[in-house]
């Protein structure tokens, strides 16, 4: 090699943009993930919640809930799903509101590094999390009784809407998690809406039970038409209008949120 060769310069990989935000969000998706065996505690209670609830409406209330048309471990188990899919999604906005207050994202601003990967990249991780704990839903229904008759199509459906719920309520955690200033705010802001919004649903218990005016806004709301979708995929019912009106929520409440947490992120992270 002449010395002319070895003093030239070096010229970094030509890549579009995309593709650096791309590498980037993986780079710190696995980041996040590698906090699941170094704190493996909120892996474990994540899972354990849904086991709670399970086995708490289950043997606890279920005697008390009536559900035409089939058992009651069959119509729960959707609610189950989909709530621990929304709870687990609390995650991204905690873990970021944490990253802000501690200055993380501070040291990221100094990296060239897509801007937009912080985000992403803790999303598309809570997503992965969630995964695990869908696992693990599906295997505890089963021992308590589900009894999902959907073919390969049913539980693809399914799953794609789960992680798609995942993402979206990420998106809605990651929002509140940049407005406000640590990670308990974060925490505490997420659940004052989810668990209303989860409880007067069809999740529990059929939203027929339910007084004329809640049963009006149960009845559309997301939640309800997110778990009427995942049951019917799952045990291979008409999905009807809530189908398409499933992805159509999720996609109207990406379309919000993803820009307001942009623009948030963006904000605080010039500051």
């Amino acid at each position: 090699m002449t010395t002319a060769e070895s003093l030239a310069p070096v010229r970094p990989l030509q890549r579009g943009r995309l593709q650096w935000a791309i590498t980037d969000t993986l780079v710190l998706t696995k980041r996040s993930l590698r906090h699941i065996p170094r704190i493996p505690d909120q892996l474990i209670f994540a899972t354990v919640n849904p086991i709670i609830f399970v086995l708490l409406f289950r043997y606890v209330f279920g005697g008390a809930i009536g559900t035409p048309g089939m058992t009651y471990p069959d119509f729960l188990m959707a609610g189950i799903f989909v709530q621990t899919v929304a709870f687990g999604a609390v995650n991204s906005g905690v873990g970021l509101a944490e990253d802000m207050h501690r200055g993380l994202v501070n040291r990221f601003r100094s990296l060239p590094m897509a801007p937009s990967a912080v985000l992403t990249g803790r999303i598309l991780a809570d997503v992965v999390r969630n995964s695990i704990i869908i696992v693990t839903g599906v295997l505890i229904g089963l021992v308590v009784g589900f009894r999902p008759t959907a073919g390969i199509a049913g539980w693809v459906g399914a799953i794609a809407l789960l992680l798609l719920v995942s993402l979206t309520f990420s998106w809605v955690s990651s929002t509140i998690g940049l407005m406000v200033r640590n990670a308990e705010g974060a925490q505490s802001a997420n659940y004052i809406w989810l668990l209303p919004l989860t409880f007067a649903s069809s999740a529990f218990v059929p939203t027929e039970s339910m007084p004329a005016g809640l049963r009006v806004f149960a009845d559309y709301q997301p939640i309800t038409v997110i778990v009427d979708a995942v049951r019917g995929f799952l045990l291979d019912e008409p999905l009807g209008w809530r189908g398409w009106g499933a992805f159509a929520w999720c996609a109207v409440i990406v379309a919000i949120c993803a820009p307001l947490a942009v623009r948030k992120f963006q904000r605080r992270a010039m500051n």
